[in-house]
C-alpha cells in the first residue's frame, strides 16, 4: 500500500512534500533578494556598502571586499530549503541547517549584530544535535512538560545572550533592535530545539515566528519580505497538520 492512502490528510501530505514547493520558495527568496539589489552589498574597508552594481561586485572582492549581500542570498535560499526538508522530515534539512548557521553568523555580525559571535554558535550545535538526533530514529511526539521548559529556557537565554554579547561585542545597542533580535532568536532556538525531538508543536513556534517578522514588515511596507513570510507561515501551517495528523513519514 502506497504511503498516502495510510495518512489521515493525504492532500496536506502531498503539499508538505512537494518538490514544487521547495523550487517556489527558491525562486522567491531569489528573486526577492534581486529585486532589492540585497547581492549588492559588501563590507568594504570596515564598513557596509549597499547598491553596488553587479558589473563592480567582483572588482570590489579582489580588492578585498566580503561579497556580504550574495553570500547573505545564498545563505537565506538554503534556509529556506533547510525548512522545508525538515517539514517534509528529512534530516537532510538538519545538515544544512548546520552549514547555513556559520554563513548566516558571519553575515549577521557584519549587519551590527554583535551577540552573533555567541548565539549562532549555539544555534549550530542545537542543528548538529537535531541531525544527530533524527539519525538514531526519533519519533514524532506531541508536547509535554519538557516542551514548555525548552521554549521559556529558550526564550531566557536567547535575551539574556543578545544583551550581554551586543554590549560585550560592540554591535548595535539601540533598545528596540535588542528586543527584537531577542524576540526572535528566542523564537527560533526554542523552535529548533523542540525540533530536534521531533515536538509536532515545533511548527507553532514558527508560526508565531513567522507572524511576528511578518508583522514587522507589513508595518515597514516592506511587500517584498511580507510576501516571504507569508510563505514561511504557509509552510509552517502546513507542516503542522502534516505533523499532528499524518504523523511520520
Amino acid at each position: 500500500m502506497s504511503n498516502i492512502n495510510k495518512v489521515k490528510y493525504p492532500v496536506i501530505r502531498d503539499v508538505v512534500t512537494s518538490t514544487y514547493l521547495d523550487v517556489l520558495g527558491a525562486v522567491l527568496i531569489l528573486s526577492i533578494c534581486i529585486y532589492k539589489n540585497f547581492h549588492g552589498t559588501i563590507f568594504f574597508e570596515g564598513s557596509i556598502k549597499f547598491g553596488i552594481p553587479f558589473s563592480e561586485l567582483m572588482s570590489y572582492v579582489k580588492q578585498g571586499a566580503y561579497p556580504l549581500g550574495i553570500l547573505s542570498t545564498v545563505g537565506a535560499v538554503f534556509s529556506m530549503l533547510a525548512t522545508r526538508f525538515v517539514s517534509k522530515q528529512k534530516n537532510s534539512g538538519n545538515a544544512i541547517g548546520i552549514v547555513t548557521t556559520v554563513n548566516s553568523g558571519a553575515n549577521d555580525f557584519l549587519f551590527g549584530n554583535g551577540s552573533a559571535i555567541i548565539t549562532y554558535p549555539i544555534t549550530f550545535l542545537v542543528h548538529a544535535f537535531a541531525f544527530r538526533n533524527w539519525a538514531t530514529g526519533e519519533k514524532i511526539k506531541p508536547r509535554d512538560k519538557y516542551y514548555y521548559i525548552i521554549i521559556a529556557v529558550g526564550m531566557l537565554v536567547a535575551f539574556s545572550l543578545v544583551y550581554i554579547g551586543a554590549y560585550l561585542f560592540q554591535g548595535r545597542t539601540d533598545s528596540s533592535f535588542l528586543f527584537f533580535v531577542g524576540l526572535t532568536f528566542g523564537l527560533s532556538l526554542g523552535a529548533t530545539i523542540c525540533n530536534a525531538f521531533k515536538y509536532e508543536e515545533t511548527w507553532y513556534s514558527w508560526m508565531i515566528y513567522n507572524i511576528v517578522n511578518l508583522t514587522k514588515n507589513i508595518m515597514q511596507v516592506n511587500i517584498a519580505n511580507v510576501v516571504k513570510y507569508v510563505f514561511y507561515l504557509f509552510n509552517a501551517a502546513f507542516a503542522l497538520v502534516d505533523w499532528k495528523y499524518n504523523g511520520d513519514r
